[in-house]
């Protein structure tokens, strides 16, 4: 059972809005750190302790970049916001992440893998692919968020906790409107014992039967149901990321394909990297992905080559000119 102060911190967490993900990182980063000091107090403690902390996890944990950045976000909103003891400037700099260009996959390759897959994890791997999405985006997907008539797709609460307005293809139509059928079916088995989707908090408690819209419903629905986190209430939750990680796994393995490091995420890259290619302007494939900043996104464009700017390899005029003498 967790202490009184840190059951604290987690209310002022959801007071303000964290999301349970972020939540349980920088509580995971904050008992991290007490247990270093020897459970010292955090009142008891300051910069000299932080940094010791942060050089232990950098120099002797060897933890990735990051990692680096949650676990001193996680103390820097301990002291700056929850004690209200605002650190200043630690003299702490962590190694700058040498950026690597992302693994993409050839369409041919994408619709290998999904030749391989079948039924909600065929349509998954599809929206990931043709819409650019994270795979905890679509999977939070709910009825509302699809609008088959003008092929868009609303992700909410996104990264960032941004809404962003993506593109849907066409070609999932058919399969999403038989997702939305089976959920249906679960929806109403589900009423019937007075359950439903999980919601956000509060609106649950200002629309107590928003459960039974089928608008609230997850396209991808778990196979079981839970309890609500925060409200302790059963209901059921979307899939979890787990069960598409492991289909994908089997799919490329199927596919034979082991000369690349495939995730769901290499999906998104894909999506990104055929706009691109395709002539779209970097600041709409922007928008599509939710980067805040386009630096993010030109990435991209070394994975093409266009980063070059039509700079033709000095290789090619000795080979031309060969060509010409042999002529």
């Amino acid at each position: 059972m967790a202490s009184k102060f840190i059951e604290e911190i987690r209310r002022h967490m959801r007071m303000r809005g964290y999301s349970l993900k972020t939540e349980k990182a920088y509580i995971y980063w904050i008992k991290y750190f007490i247990r270093f000091n020897k459970l010292k107090h955090p009142q008891d403690m300051g910069t000299t302790e932080v940094t010791a902390y942060l050089s232990y996890l950098a120099n002797e944990q060897h933890v990735a970049i990051n990692t680096q950045k949650v676990a001193l976000n996680a103390i820097a909103f301990l002291y700056n916001q929850f004690l209200q003891r605002p650190l200043g400037d630690l003299g702490f700099t962590y190694a700058k992440k040498q950026r690597k260009v992302p693994s993409v996959l050839t369409p041919n390759e994408v619709q290998l893998i999904l030749s391989h897959l079948s039924g909600v994890n065929h349509s998954i791997f599809s929206l990931l692919y043709g819409s650019g999405l994270r795979v905890n985006e679509c999977l939070r997907i709910r009825v509302q968020d699809l609008d088959l008539q003008n092929l868009s797709l609303t992700v909410r609460d996104g990264k960032g906790k941004k809404d962003r307005v993506t593109l849907l293809s066409p070609t999932l139509i058919g399969s999403l409107q038989l997702q939305i059928q089976k959920a249906s079916k679960i929806q109403e088995e589900d009423i019937k014992q007075g359950i439903g989707p999980s919601l956000p908090h509060a609106l649950g408690k200002k629309y107590p039967n928003a459960f039974k819209q089928i608008a609230w419903m997850f396209i991808f629905p778990s196979l079981s149901i839970c309890r609500h986190p925060l409200t302790n209430k059963l209901c059921r939750h979307h899939l979890h990321d787990s069960a598409p990680r492991k289909a994908l796994k089997r799919a490329v393995q199927q596919a034979k394909i082991f000369n690349k490091r495939i995730t769901c995420h290499t999906f998104r890259h894909s999506f990104a990297t055929e706009l691109l290619r395709s002539g779209q302007d970097i600041r709409t494939v922007q928008e599509l992905l939710g980067h805040s900043d386009v630096a993010t996104t030109q990435i991209y464009t070394h994975v093409i080559g266009e980063h070059f700017a039509g700079t033709v390899s000095p290789l090619n005029k000795i080979f031309i000119e060969n060509y010409k003498e042999n002529q």
